[in-house]
Protein backbone atom coordinates (compact mmCIF):
# COMPACT_ATOMS: atom_id res chain seq x y z
CA UNK A 1 0.00 0.00 0.00
CA UNK A 2 1.20 3.21 -0.53
CA UNK A 3 1.34 5.95 0.96
CA UNK A 4 -1.30 8.93 1.36
CA UNK A 5 -3.35 11.70 2.86
CA UNK A 6 -7.04 11.09 3.55
CA UNK A 7 -9.07 14.21 3.63
CA UNK A 8 -12.76 13.91 4.12
CA UNK A 9 -13.81 17.13 5.86
CA UNK A 10 -17.52 17.51 4.36
CA UNK A 11 -20.08 16.98 6.98
CA UNK A 12 -23.00 14.90 5.61
CA UNK A 13 -26.45 15.42 6.70
CA UNK A 14 -28.23 12.31 5.45
CA UNK A 15 -31.99 11.14 5.41
CA UNK A 16 -35.59 12.18 5.46
CA UNK A 17 -36.72 15.60 5.91
CA UNK A 18 -32.23 16.75 6.87
CA UNK A 19 -32.83 19.86 4.89
CA UNK A 20 -34.47 21.76 7.70
CA UNK A 21 -30.41 21.60 9.14
CA UNK A 22 -28.83 23.14 6.04
CA UNK A 23 -29.43 27.32 7.61
CA UNK A 24 -27.32 25.97 10.81
CA UNK A 25 -24.65 25.17 8.83
CA UNK A 26 -25.06 28.28 6.32
CA UNK A 27 -25.49 30.60 8.74
CA UNK A 28 -21.76 31.30 10.28
CA UNK A 29 -20.57 32.14 6.00
CA UNK A 30 -23.44 35.02 5.99
CA UNK A 31 -27.07 35.59 4.40
CA UNK A 32 -26.72 35.75 0.97
CA UNK A 33 -26.91 32.63 -0.98
CA UNK A 34 -26.73 31.72 -4.82
CA UNK A 35 -28.60 28.94 -5.90
CA UNK A 36 -27.45 26.51 -8.77
CA UNK A 37 -30.15 24.44 -10.01
CA UNK A 38 -30.60 22.51 -13.00
CA UNK A 39 -33.31 22.57 -16.03
CA UNK A 40 -36.63 22.61 -13.67
CA UNK A 41 -37.27 19.32 -12.67
CA UNK A 42 -36.92 20.51 -8.84
CA UNK A 43 -39.77 22.71 -9.52
CA UNK A 44 -41.72 19.82 -10.75
CA UNK A 45 -41.27 17.63 -7.56
CA UNK A 46 -41.37 20.00 -4.83
CA UNK A 47 -37.44 20.09 -4.07
CA UNK A 48 -37.05 23.60 -4.94
CA UNK A 49 -40.15 24.65 -3.21
CA UNK A 50 -38.90 22.77 0.03
CA UNK A 51 -35.34 24.58 -0.37
CA UNK A 52 -36.62 27.61 -0.92
CA UNK A 53 -38.82 27.94 1.89
CA UNK A 54 -36.39 26.77 4.16
CA UNK A 55 -33.53 30.03 3.11
CA UNK A 56 -36.80 32.55 3.32
CA UNK A 57 -37.51 31.21 6.75
CA UNK A 58 -34.44 31.35 8.21
CA UNK A 59 -33.46 34.96 6.96
CA UNK A 60 -31.21 34.22 3.91
CA UNK A 61 -31.76 36.42 0.75
CA UNK A 62 -30.85 34.30 -2.29
CA UNK A 63 -30.14 34.74 -6.11
CA UNK A 64 -31.00 31.64 -8.67
CA UNK A 65 -28.76 30.75 -11.65
CA UNK A 66 -30.90 27.93 -13.34
CA UNK A 67 -30.38 26.05 -15.95
CA UNK A 68 -26.94 23.60 -15.59
CA UNK A 69 -26.86 20.67 -18.22
CA UNK A 70 -25.50 17.83 -17.66
CA UNK A 71 -21.81 17.91 -18.52
CA UNK A 72 -21.78 21.42 -17.34
CA UNK A 73 -20.58 24.45 -19.45
CA UNK A 74 -17.86 26.74 -18.78
CA UNK A 75 -20.45 29.67 -20.09
CA UNK A 76 -22.72 28.48 -17.03
CA UNK A 77 -19.87 28.62 -14.83
CA UNK A 78 -19.17 32.24 -16.02
CA UNK A 79 -22.71 33.64 -15.92
CA UNK A 80 -22.33 31.93 -11.98
CA UNK A 81 -19.27 33.93 -11.41
CA UNK A 82 -20.63 37.35 -12.39
CA UNK A 83 -24.29 36.81 -10.59
CA UNK A 84 -22.40 35.80 -7.41
CA UNK A 85 -20.39 39.12 -7.61
CA UNK A 86 -23.24 41.44 -8.71
CA UNK A 87 -24.94 40.61 -5.28
CA UNK A 88 -21.81 39.97 -3.68
CA UNK A 89 -22.68 36.14 -2.45
CA UNK A 90 -21.44 34.80 0.50
CA UNK A 91 -21.89 31.21 -0.71
CA UNK A 92 -22.90 28.43 -3.25
CA UNK A 93 -26.21 26.36 -2.70
CA UNK A 94 -25.72 24.13 -5.18
CA UNK A 95 -28.99 22.22 -5.65
CA UNK A 96 -28.88 18.96 -8.05
CA UNK A 97 -26.98 16.08 -9.36
CA UNK A 98 -23.35 16.27 -9.64
CA UNK A 99 -23.47 18.25 -12.89
CA UNK A 100 -24.87 21.41 -10.94
CA UNK A 101 -22.65 20.74 -7.74
CA UNK A 102 -19.58 20.37 -9.46
CA UNK A 103 -20.83 23.99 -11.72
CA UNK A 104 -21.03 25.69 -8.24
CA UNK A 105 -17.87 24.36 -6.88
CA UNK A 106 -16.20 26.17 -10.03
CA UNK A 107 -17.95 29.23 -9.38
CA UNK A 108 -17.33 28.99 -5.88
CA UNK A 109 -13.57 29.06 -7.47
CA UNK A 110 -13.89 31.50 -9.76
CA UNK A 111 -15.28 34.38 -7.93
CA UNK A 112 -12.06 35.33 -6.55
CA UNK A 113 -9.52 34.69 -9.69
CA UNK A 114 -9.71 37.72 -11.86
CA UNK A 115 -8.91 36.16 -15.33
CA UNK A 116 -11.27 33.47 -16.88
CA UNK A 117 -12.86 31.02 -15.22
CA UNK A 118 -11.58 28.10 -17.92
CA UNK A 119 -7.77 28.64 -16.36
CA UNK A 120 -8.64 27.44 -13.18
CA UNK A 121 -10.34 24.31 -14.57
CA UNK A 122 -7.46 23.93 -16.96
CA UNK A 123 -4.54 24.98 -13.61
CA UNK A 124 -5.88 24.23 -10.61
CA UNK A 125 -3.07 25.78 -8.53
CA UNK A 126 -4.63 29.20 -9.81
CA UNK A 127 -6.77 28.34 -6.86
CA UNK A 128 -6.56 30.49 -4.14
CA UNK A 129 -9.91 30.54 -2.39
CA UNK A 130 -13.48 29.52 -2.74
CA UNK A 131 -17.18 30.75 -1.66
CA UNK A 132 -17.98 27.92 0.43
CA UNK A 133 -20.23 25.56 -0.87
CA UNK A 134 -23.36 23.88 0.53
CA UNK A 135 -25.12 21.11 -1.66
CA UNK A 136 -29.12 19.45 -1.48
CA UNK A 137 -28.40 16.20 -3.32
CA UNK A 138 -31.02 15.14 -6.14
CA UNK A 139 -28.92 12.32 -7.98
CA UNK A 140 -26.70 9.48 -6.52
CA UNK A 141 -23.63 8.92 -9.27
CA UNK A 142 -20.49 11.59 -9.08
CA UNK A 143 -19.93 11.46 -5.50
CA UNK A 144 -18.91 15.56 -5.63
CA UNK A 145 -21.20 16.21 -3.01
CA UNK A 146 -18.08 15.18 -0.79
CA UNK A 147 -14.78 15.11 -2.53
CA UNK A 148 -13.01 18.26 -4.36
CA UNK A 149 -13.76 17.33 -7.71
CA UNK A 150 -15.73 19.14 -10.27
CA UNK A 151 -15.37 18.16 -14.25
CA UNK A 152 -16.15 21.15 -16.75
CA UNK A 153 -17.31 20.71 -20.69
CA UNK A 154 -16.04 24.02 -23.00
CA UNK A 155 -17.62 22.74 -26.44
CA UNK A 156 -15.67 25.72 -27.70
CA UNK A 157 -12.25 23.89 -27.58
CA UNK A 158 -13.76 20.13 -27.72
CA UNK A 159 -12.46 19.41 -24.33
CA UNK A 160 -14.20 18.07 -21.06
CA UNK A 161 -11.88 18.60 -17.94
CA UNK A 162 -11.52 17.49 -14.28
CA UNK A 163 -10.36 20.21 -11.84
CA UNK A 164 -8.92 18.86 -8.32
CA UNK A 165 -8.64 21.25 -5.14
CA UNK A 166 -9.14 20.98 -1.51
CA UNK A 167 -10.59 24.46 -2.03
CA UNK A 168 -13.40 22.60 -3.60
CA UNK A 169 -14.97 20.62 -0.81
CA UNK A 170 -18.43 20.94 0.07
CA UNK A 171 -18.97 22.53 3.76
CA UNK A 172 -21.83 19.97 4.12
CA UNK A 173 -24.22 18.54 1.93
CA UNK A 174 -27.62 17.34 2.20
CA UNK A 175 -28.77 13.40 1.37
CA UNK A 176 -32.01 12.71 1.31
CA UNK A 177 -33.04 9.52 -0.32
CA UNK A 178 -36.68 10.71 -1.02
CA UNK A 179 -35.49 13.34 -3.21
CA UNK A 180 -34.38 10.50 -5.89
CA UNK A 181 -37.76 8.60 -6.06
CA UNK A 182 -39.16 10.92 -9.01
CA UNK A 183 -35.94 10.45 -11.53
CA UNK A 184 -36.28 9.12 -14.62
CA UNK A 185 -35.01 5.45 -14.69
CA UNK A 186 -32.47 6.04 -17.24
CA UNK A 187 -30.50 8.65 -14.53
CA UNK A 188 -30.89 5.85 -11.94
CA UNK A 189 -29.33 3.40 -14.17
CA UNK A 190 -26.59 5.46 -15.43
CA UNK A 191 -26.02 6.87 -11.98
CA UNK A 192 -25.43 3.12 -10.54
CA UNK A 193 -22.78 2.63 -13.72
CA UNK A 194 -21.42 5.89 -12.97
CA UNK A 195 -20.82 4.59 -8.90
CA UNK A 196 -19.67 1.30 -10.38
CA UNK A 197 -16.91 2.84 -12.65
CA UNK A 198 -15.58 4.90 -9.58
CA UNK A 199 -15.16 1.69 -7.58
CA UNK A 200 -13.61 -0.05 -10.81
CA UNK A 201 -10.90 2.84 -11.26
CA UNK A 202 -9.27 2.29 -8.29
CA UNK A 203 -10.31 -1.37 -7.92
CA UNK A 204 -8.20 -2.27 -10.98
CA UNK A 205 -4.82 -0.95 -9.86
CA UNK A 206 -1.21 -2.15 -9.62
CA UNK A 207 -1.00 -1.97 -5.58
CA UNK A 208 -1.42 -5.44 -4.88
CA UNK A 209 -2.03 -5.47 -0.93
CA UNK A 210 -4.74 -2.68 -0.55
CA UNK A 211 -6.98 -5.03 1.06
CA UNK A 212 -8.80 -2.87 3.04
CA UNK A 213 -9.84 -0.10 0.26
CA UNK A 214 -10.47 -3.78 -2.57
CA UNK A 215 -13.02 -4.97 0.65
CA UNK A 216 -14.43 -1.62 0.64
CA UNK A 217 -14.66 -1.20 -3.24
CA UNK A 218 -16.43 -5.07 -3.37
CA UNK A 219 -18.92 -3.99 -1.21
CA UNK A 220 -20.07 -0.70 -2.66
CA UNK A 221 -20.17 -2.65 -6.00
CA UNK A 222 -22.44 -5.69 -4.47
CA UNK A 223 -24.43 -2.63 -2.70
CA UNK A 224 -25.02 -1.18 -6.28
CA UNK A 225 -25.77 -4.72 -8.04
CA UNK A 226 -28.24 -5.49 -5.00
CA UNK A 227 -29.73 -2.41 -5.23
CA UNK A 228 -29.94 -0.56 -8.17
CA UNK A 229 -32.60 -3.06 -9.86
CA UNK A 230 -35.05 -2.67 -6.80
CA UNK A 231 -34.36 1.33 -7.21
CA UNK A 232 -35.36 0.80 -11.09
CA UNK A 233 -38.80 -1.70 -10.48
CA UNK A 234 -39.83 0.55 -7.47
CA UNK A 235 -38.68 4.15 -7.44
CA UNK A 236 -39.51 5.23 -3.19
CA UNK A 237 -38.16 2.73 -2.34
CA UNK A 238 -36.19 4.16 0.55
CA UNK A 239 -34.12 1.36 1.17
CA UNK A 240 -32.84 1.30 -2.33
CA UNK A 241 -32.57 5.08 -2.61
CA UNK A 242 -30.76 5.22 0.88
CA UNK A 243 -28.29 2.41 -0.01
CA UNK A 244 -27.66 3.70 -3.58
CA UNK A 245 -27.62 7.39 -2.43
CA UNK A 246 -24.66 6.55 0.23
CA UNK A 247 -22.83 4.09 -2.03
CA UNK A 248 -22.25 7.66 -4.42
CA UNK A 249 -20.54 9.41 -1.62
CA UNK A 250 -18.20 6.54 -0.35
CA UNK A 251 -17.24 5.55 -3.97
CA UNK A 252 -15.54 8.91 -4.61
CA UNK A 253 -14.77 9.99 -1.35
CA UNK A 254 -11.09 9.15 -1.44
CA UNK A 255 -11.82 6.07 0.90
CA UNK A 256 -11.64 2.91 -1.99
CA UNK A 257 -8.81 4.64 -3.81
CA UNK A 258 -6.41 5.96 -1.15
CA UNK A 259 -2.94 3.94 -1.13
CA UNK A 260 -3.27 2.78 -4.55
CA UNK A 261 -1.08 4.50 -7.56
CA UNK A 262 -2.38 4.97 -10.54
CA UNK A 263 -4.28 6.97 -13.45
CA UNK A 264 -8.16 6.70 -14.22
CA UNK A 265 -8.76 5.08 -17.85
CA UNK A 266 -12.33 4.79 -18.55
CA UNK A 267 -12.85 8.22 -17.58
CA UNK A 268 -10.16 9.66 -19.60
CA UNK A 269 -11.80 7.40 -22.24
CA UNK A 270 -15.36 8.61 -21.84
CA UNK A 271 -14.45 12.54 -21.28
CA UNK A 272 -13.52 12.42 -25.21
CA UNK A 273 -17.34 11.56 -26.07
CA UNK A 274 -18.71 13.37 -23.43
CA UNK A 275 -16.30 16.29 -25.16
CA UNK A 276 -17.36 16.03 -28.82
CA UNK A 277 -21.34 14.23 -28.09
CA UNK A 278 -22.51 15.65 -24.89
CA UNK A 279 -23.69 12.49 -23.85
CA UNK A 280 -24.99 11.12 -20.11
CA UNK A 281 -21.49 10.48 -18.02
CA UNK A 282 -22.80 7.51 -16.56
CA UNK A 283 -24.06 6.30 -20.15
CA UNK A 284 -20.54 6.83 -21.69
CA UNK A 285 -19.10 4.94 -18.72
CA UNK A 286 -21.56 2.00 -19.34
CA UNK A 287 -20.41 1.70 -23.20
CA UNK A 288 -16.83 1.92 -22.21
CA UNK A 289 -16.09 -0.58 -19.30
CA UNK A 290 -16.50 -3.79 -20.22
CA UNK A 291 -14.81 -2.90 -23.83
CA UNK A 292 -11.65 -1.97 -21.43
CA UNK A 293 -11.87 -4.86 -19.46
CA UNK A 294 -12.19 -7.07 -22.14
CA UNK A 295 -8.88 -5.38 -23.67
CA UNK A 296 -6.90 -5.39 -20.73
CA UNK A 297 -7.14 -9.03 -19.81
CA UNK A 298 -4.34 -10.55 -19.41
CA UNK A 299 -1.54 -12.86 -18.02
CA UNK A 300 -0.90 -9.93 -15.72
CA UNK A 301 -4.06 -8.55 -14.64
CA UNK A 302 -6.13 -11.73 -14.56
CA UNK A 303 -5.52 -12.74 -11.08
CA UNK A 304 -7.57 -9.34 -9.99
CA UNK A 305 -10.55 -10.15 -12.65
CA UNK A 306 -10.61 -13.11 -10.93
CA UNK A 307 -10.84 -11.28 -7.54
CA UNK A 308 -13.34 -9.31 -9.17
CA UNK A 309 -15.56 -12.40 -10.57
CA UNK A 310 -15.14 -14.43 -7.41
CA UNK A 311 -15.75 -11.75 -4.65
CA UNK A 312 -18.04 -9.32 -6.46
CA UNK A 313 -20.59 -11.65 -8.97
CA UNK A 314 -20.16 -14.82 -6.44
CA UNK A 315 -19.05 -16.96 -9.07
CA UNK A 316 -17.43 -20.46 -7.64
CA UNK A 317 -13.41 -20.84 -8.40
CA UNK A 318 -12.56 -22.67 -11.57
CA UNK A 319 -8.97 -23.72 -12.96
CA UNK A 320 -9.29 -21.35 -15.80
CA UNK A 321 -8.82 -18.24 -15.09
CA UNK A 322 -9.51 -16.37 -17.47
CA UNK A 323 -12.66 -18.11 -18.29
CA UNK A 324 -13.89 -16.95 -14.81
CA UNK A 325 -12.28 -13.43 -15.42
CA UNK A 326 -14.62 -13.74 -18.97
CA UNK A 327 -17.92 -14.35 -16.56
CA UNK A 328 -17.16 -11.42 -14.27
CA UNK A 329 -16.93 -8.97 -17.35
CA UNK A 330 -19.68 -10.57 -18.77
CA UNK A 331 -22.15 -10.53 -15.88
CA UNK A 332 -20.93 -6.63 -15.64
CA UNK A 333 -22.38 -5.93 -19.13
CA UNK A 334 -25.41 -7.84 -18.94
CA UNK A 335 -26.04 -5.87 -15.42
CA UNK A 336 -25.77 -2.72 -17.49
CA UNK A 337 -28.14 -3.69 -20.25
CA UNK A 338 -30.83 -4.94 -17.41
CA UNK A 339 -30.81 -1.71 -16.04
CA UNK A 340 -31.38 -0.35 -19.76
CA UNK A 341 -28.44 1.12 -20.43
CA UNK A 342 -26.81 1.12 -23.89
CA UNK A 343 -23.38 -1.06 -24.09
CA UNK A 344 -23.09 0.46 -27.92
CA UNK A 345 -21.59 3.46 -28.97
CA UNK A 346 -23.71 2.38 -32.33
CA UNK A 347 -27.34 2.62 -29.76
CA UNK A 348 -25.39 6.36 -28.87
CA UNK A 349 -25.66 7.18 -33.00
CA UNK A 350 -21.87 7.55 -32.82
CA UNK A 351 -19.63 6.13 -35.23
CA UNK A 352 -15.46 5.55 -35.74
CA UNK A 353 -15.06 9.26 -37.47
CA UNK A 354 -13.60 10.97 -34.12
CA UNK A 355 -11.82 8.25 -32.48
CA UNK A 356 -8.05 8.80 -33.45
CA UNK A 357 -8.98 12.68 -32.47
CA UNK A 358 -10.64 11.62 -29.40
CA UNK A 359 -7.61 9.01 -28.54
CA UNK A 360 -5.39 11.85 -28.98
CA UNK A 361 -6.48 13.82 -26.72
CA UNK A 362 -7.15 10.95 -24.01
CA UNK A 363 -3.79 9.74 -23.44
CA UNK A 364 -2.08 12.74 -22.30
CA UNK A 365 -5.36 14.01 -20.33
CA UNK A 366 -4.53 11.09 -17.88
CA UNK A 367 -1.13 10.04 -18.56
CA UNK A 368 -2.61 6.60 -19.75
CA UNK A 369 0.70 5.16 -21.75
CA UNK A 370 2.62 5.72 -18.38
CA UNK A 371 0.02 5.99 -15.25
CA UNK A 372 -2.51 3.72 -16.39
CA UNK A 373 -3.27 0.09 -14.65
CA UNK A 374 -2.16 -1.07 -17.73
CA UNK A 375 -0.89 1.49 -20.10
CA UNK A 376 -2.09 2.61 -22.59
CA UNK A 377 -1.24 4.36 -26.38
CA UNK A 378 -3.54 5.95 -28.88
CA UNK A 379 -4.08 3.13 -30.83
CA UNK A 380 -5.28 1.07 -27.94
CA UNK A 381 -7.84 3.89 -27.01
CA UNK A 382 -8.49 3.55 -31.05
CA UNK A 383 -9.52 -0.13 -30.27
CA UNK A 384 -11.46 0.39 -27.24
CA UNK A 385 -13.58 2.51 -29.00
CA UNK A 386 -14.29 0.41 -31.72
CA UNK A 387 -15.06 -2.65 -29.66
CA UNK A 388 -17.63 -0.02 -28.20
CA UNK A 389 -19.36 0.00 -31.46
Amino acid sequence: MENFDFYAPTKMLFGKGKAVCLPEEMRPFGNRVLMVYGGGSIKKNGIYDTVCGILKDSGFQFWELGGVTPNPKIETVRAGIAMAREHQADMILAVGGGSTVDCGKVIAAGYFYEGDAWDVVKDPSLIAGALPVFTVLTMAATGSEMNPTAVITNQAVHEKQGVHSSHLYPRASVLDPTYLYTLPAIQTAAGVADIMSHIFEGYFKKTEDAYVQDKFSEGILKTCIKWGPVALTEPENYSARANIMWAASMALNGLCGCGKEGKWSCHAIQHQLGAYYDITHGVGLAVITPAWMRYILSENTVGKFVDYAINVWGFPRQPDEFALANMGIDATEQFFVDCGLPVTLSELGIDDSLFEVMAKAAVPYAQLDTQAYVPLHEQDVVNIYRACL
